[in-house]
């Protein structure tokens, strides 16, 4: 594995584990030249359903743009990057579930809704407010119960 700091060709790994949702293997590596440390992650490569947007386009998945559109919502809220890491996992694990060779954006959006939900209230909202385009103060209401009662429900 090449050091993303000096560039040197060998590494050695540290320490092994499990991602929590065990989807995963999380390395700790230390370079060779520079004995600098990273992290890297090897996780079993699947072809993703392409994304049917709402106007017919379709569109590669990318697992960027999801981690950033739970990101943004999550702006400046306390939760964990692992765990950030492990919801993108089980959206990815349900839609990989879904075994169709193209997926709705809307079910992906869904899927965000349901680990944001579990993650943060607040993020919930923000991305709700969007993702559903809310428009008055009585659908925003609604999506604020909506958060409410899921929390009351765990």
């Amino acid at each position: 594995m090449k050091c993303p700091f000096c560039g040197h060709e060998e590494s050695q790994v540290v320490e092994t584990r499990l991602s929590d949702d065990n989807t995963s293997i999380r390395r700790r590596r230390q370079c060779g030249a520079c004995e600098k440390r990273f992290t890297t992650y090897e996780r079993a490569e699947v072809s993703m359903p392409a994304v049917v947007k709402s106007d017919g386009r379709r569109v590669d998945y990318q697992r960027q743009k999801l981690r950033d559109s739970i990101n943004l919502a999550l702006r400046k809220r306390p939760v964990k990057t692992q765990d950030v890491d492990d919801a993108v996992a089980r959206i990815e694990l349900h839609l990989i579930g879904l075994g169709g060779r193209e997926v709705e954006s809307r079910r992906i959006g869904e899927a965000v809704m349901h680990e944001l939900q579990r993650l943060d209230k607040v993020a919930f909202i923000r991305y709700g407010s969007v993702y559903r385009s809310v428009g008055d103060l009585d659908a925003f209401k609604h999506l604020i119960e909506q958060a409410g009662n899921e929390q009351a429900g765990k």
